[in-house]
């Protein structure tokens, strides 16, 4: 059994796609890859990361839309624009962002 490593990017950190362009603020970390197969599969086998890495839910963005992203490790670099975020869940999750980072919320705060 592969042992996981640490991740490096933690919750709340804005960070950035390598390749594509969107950002966004980090919410859950998987210690390896724990999504579906039909996922895994929908990647182009020459493009796919590998499995034994920190997988990212991101509370995403690009240009056009907000959505939720499932990114590896090594396709996210740390966000540095100081841009804010306008994805619609943030508040859902982190009570305000401090300097690069967003604070999580507390359980059962919506303040």
């Amino acid at each position: 059994m592969v042992q996981p490593r640490t991740a490096k990017f933690q919750i709340g950190q804005i960070v950035r796609h390598r390749s594509f362009p969107f950002r966004g603020v980090v919410f859950d970390v998987d210690p390896v890859f724990s999504n579906t197969e039909e996922w895994w599969d929908a990647i182009p086998a020459d493009a796919r990361p590998s499995r034994d890495q920190p997988f990212y839910h991101l509370l995403a963005e690009n240009a056009d839309t907000e959505y939720v992203a499932y990114v590896s490790e090594q396709n996210l670099l740390v966000d540095d624009s100081d841009e804010p975020l306008r994805h619609p869940q943030i508040r859902e999750y982190f009570s305000e962002r401090r300097g690069d980072v967003y604070v999580t919320r507390k359980v059962g705060s919506l303040n």
